[in-house]
């Protein structure tokens, strides 16, 4: 489009370079990279759900056995959890570098602070009358837990799941500041490319899509191990 002249008499600039929202185009040409970055994403978001669920699951038990372990231990994750990402990244960064461990770690411990809680909360949820029963029963403390406590703080607990794993798919983006960020590095990289809208829309879309098929997912996992919560009519 040609210059012309504006309200004062001066002469508009020239149309800038088309910067769509969303571009198939750009879909399409980079491809490759949006797979690798997803596959990165899926990878740090599982990976640290998963640790995080094996660490929080003897946290809760720990302090399922006191009311002063379970301040303790609830302090002490939320207390992880107020850890900037920047600061949590340079305490660790001296012990693996510019790494995905290194994001890895940082995400692993901010799912304790939701997993420990909802743990926690379904253990608590067991009736104590429930647990004497089997204790009665001669139960010993293995069984009663896998047979009695687990099934009856699955609910709690695939709940925190649930939760723990959609936080972490947004948190995963905060890997950029050490070069692995999953989808986060569409988003940074099209702050870099003089706001290339395309670029920051796909990699959002691509994190809000892997939170919405990871929930959906879950509660499927969920709703197949918890049937015998549904009453049938």
């Amino acid at each position: 489009m040609s210059a012309g002249s504006g309200p004062s008499g001066g002469v508009l600039a020239l149309d800038e370079a088309p910067n769509p929202w969303f571009d198939a185009g750009y879909v399409v040409d980079n491809w490759d990279t949006i797979l690798r970055y997803t596959g990165e994403h899926v990878r740090l978001t599982a990976g640290a759900v998963l640790l995080g669920a094996l660490i929080a699951l003897p946290l809760a038990l720990l302090a399922r056995r006191s009311r002063l372990l379970s301040g303790s231990v609830l302090s002490l994750s939320t207390l992880i959890y107020t850890i900037p990402s920047l600061a949590m990244f340079a305490f660790i960064f001296p012990f693996t570098g510019l790494s995905s461990t290194t994001v890895l770690i940082g995400l692993v411990a901010y799912s304790l602070v939701i997993l420990v809680r909802n743990f926690l909360a379904g253990l608590q949820g067991v009736p104590d009358d429930v647990r004497e029963a089997a204790r009665g029963m001669g139960y010993g403390p293995m069984r009663r837990f896998v047979q009695v406590d687990l099934p009856l703080a699955l609910p709690a607990f695939m709940a925190g799941l649930r939760i723990a794993t959609v936080s972490t798919v947004a948190l995963t983006t905060v890997g950029v500041l050490v070069g692995h960020g999953g989808l986060g590095q569409l988003i940074t990289g099209g702050f870099n490319a003089n706001f290339y809208r395309a670029e920051i829309v796909t990699g959002t879309v691509g994190c809000v899509l892997l939170a919405l098929v990871a929930d959906v997912l879950l509660a499927g996992v969920e709703r197949l191990l918890t049937s015998w919560t549904r009453v049938r009519t």
